[in-house]
């Protein structure tokens, strides 16, 4: 899934800001590792909002610090400014990691449960056999796309004719997602019964540990996809798109935007699931309400 800075309340208040007041235009309280200004973090909004979209708001100072002091300290760099003027004039791999950086997974296995039983009588509504092709844009670590399949396979049978593409930015969520390997004790939202048909749990060395079954990893395309880019490498369109809790950190230009290129790779007729907090009735020329926070493409 696209992780966005604004979900994350883990990390704040591990990075103080300057004793020079809600200002924070001085070097950071003593003991802190880098000067943080508020030219720094001025830099890195419009950054982050040029590469993914996201609107960082004012609140995420130490958010920010604490993320990429990681960076300066991966690259060897001594200060933000330099470290965010060498980002600015070159075109390579940190970009991807700056991008990583300020992203932040929340998921879980069938997460808003009543997106899944919708999901699941779409499914049974045509005839056996029918092909489906469904996109899940924020992959995440993995939960939301093996969970979306879980219910494609239960109700469609074992020879389902279906195929999921699955997304993020994120290239170390995909890589975990790609993997397939859960502690046990996060499985919440799982029933014995997934547990028992869908995953294999480890042994030895990797017990408390398990992997989803072939079966499920067979069905999923990972790849890689920023939303706000117009490069998205689709030919066919989609049945369905799972685009949860993404974009409600986008500004409302980027909401629309997104909006429409989904519209262009969903078919007539087809279901758009979002997030709890998202709500699109100022696109009602796109889509259509069906149920909470369930559209139909126009």
């Amino acid at each position: 899934m696209l992780r966005n800075p604004n979900a994350d309340p883990t990390e704040r208040g591990n990075a103080t800001r300057a004793a020079g007041g809600a200002g924070g235009n001085g070097p950071l309280a003593q003991g802190r590792e880098f000067v943080w200004t508020d030219a720094d973090f001025s830099r890195v909004q419009s950054l982050i909002y040029q590469r993914a979209g996201i609107n960082l708001h004012e609140g995420k100072h130490a958010m920010v610090y604490s993320r990429l002091s990681r960076r300066l300290r991966e690259t060897g760099y001594t200060s933000f400014k330099d470290y965010l003027g060498w980002l600015e004039t070159h075109d390579g791999a940190e970009w991807q990691e700056f991008i990583n950086a300020l992203t932040t997974n929340l998921t879980a296995f069938f997460r808003e449960q009543h997106h899944f039983e919708i999901f699941a009588s779409h499914l049974k509504s045509k005839p056996a056999g029918t092909p489906w092709r469904v996109w899940c844009s924020a992959a995440s670590t993995g939960e939301e796309p093996y969970s979306i399949v879980m219910t494609a396979l239960e109700s469609l049978g074992a020879n389902a004719n279906f195929k999921l593409t699955a997304s993020d930015i994120d290239s170390r969520v995909l890589a975990t997602a790609a993997q397939g390997v859960y502690r046990l004790e996060s499985l919440k939202g799982l029933t014995q019964s997934h547990l028992q048909r869908f995953f294999m749990k480890g042994k030895s060395g990797n017990s408390g540990l398990v992997r989803v079954k072939p079966e499920l990893t067979k069905a999923i395309d990972f790849i890689s996809v920023n939303l706000i880019r117009d490069d998205w490498p689709f030919r066919e369109p989609f049945d369905v798109v799972f685009c949860r809790n993404v974009m409600i950190y986008f500004d409302a230009p980027t909401q629309r935007r997104v909006l429409e290129r989904i519209h262009k790779v969903l078919k007539p007729g087809g279901m758009l699931f979002v997030g709890h907090a998202e709500n699109f009735s100022e696109s009602r020329d796109l889509f259509t309400l069906r149920g909470k926070t369930v559209y139909e493409r126009r």
